[in-house]
Parts: C-alpha cells; structure tokens; sequence
C-alpha cells in the first residue's frame, strides 16, 4: 500500500488518506485487511517482548539475591518454573548465563548482572520502535476503516 515519495522516502499521513480515498471499496477493504493483520502481529510482538522484559528483570533479581547469600547456603534450584531440587550454593561469584538454544556461558556475577541489563535496554529500545510502528498502522487501518465507511454510505443512497 505504502509508496515512497521521490523526497523523503516516506508517506505523509495526508499522502496516504488522499490515495485511500481514490481507492475502490475492494481495495480499501484490502488495505484495511492487510493493516489490522499487520497491528495483531505487531502487537503479538510487543506482547513477546514484555514477557521477555520480565523475565530478564526476574533473572537480574535473583542474581541479586544469589549474590547476597553466603557460599554453603542451602537453597532450592529451579529446574523449571515448577521443579525445583535442594542444594548447595557452591560459588556465588561465578554463573551461568542462559544465551538461547540450549547455549550457556559461564560469567562472573558482575557480568551476568550486566548482560542481563545490556538485554532489557535493547528490549526495551526495540518495544519502543515496535510502538510506533503499530501506532501508524493502527492509524492507517482507522483512517482506511473510515473511508471505507464513508463509501459505503455514499453508494447505500445509489443502490
């Protein structure tokens, strides 16, 4: 739908209202299909993201409350969200880090703590694009659903 101007390379908002409005009905209903499909999808991703976000914040959590216990601290490991198993807090300057797929790196604590703050500030950063991005569609599925209805009452008089 969106074409780029020979200027900037983007479409103004005013530039894609005046092309929806020669759209026909079809097309605009195609256009306003394709746009609502695009914002469930966007926000899917922004919802993945927010899971993402609280994990890693879970996670810089409890290395912070690792790092307060004294080593031979009894304890209870999570193998999962709902197993967890006894043990021993054995070194509480080195951990594992979980970096997808299976992968884990040992780090010390000062580093675990860093990249998981490295990872919420670029989930964060990507959140907030994402945003904007779902913005102007969501404004662009309005706008085409608007013409769109202006239409259909404009020939519903014809018929």
């Amino acid at each position: 739908m969106a074409t780029a101007g020979a200027k900037g390379g983007k479409m103004t908002m005013t530039t894609a209202t005046a092309e929806m409005e020669r759209m026909s009905v079809e097309q605009l209903k195609a256009v306003k299909e394709q746009t609502d499909l695009e914002v469930n999808l966007l926000q899917d991703s922004l919802s993945n993201i927010r899971t993402a976000t609280s994990r890693l914040d879970l996670a810089s959590t409890a290395l912070h409350d690792l790092s307060l216990r004294p080593q031979g601290k009894k304890m209870l490991v999570p193998l999962t969200a709902s197993l967890y198993v006894p043990g021993t807090l054995d070194d509480s300057n080195n951990v594992l880090v979980d970096v997808g797929t299976g992968y884990f790196i040992e780090k010390t604590m000062l580093e675990g703590k860093d990249y998981c703050e490295r990872k919420i500030n670029l989930l964060k950063s990507n959140y907030d694009q994402l945003f904007e991005v779902a913005a102007k569609k969501k404004s662009i599925a309005d706008e085409a659903g608007m013409i769109l209805q202006a239409k259909l009452k404009q020939l519903a008089p014809a018929t």
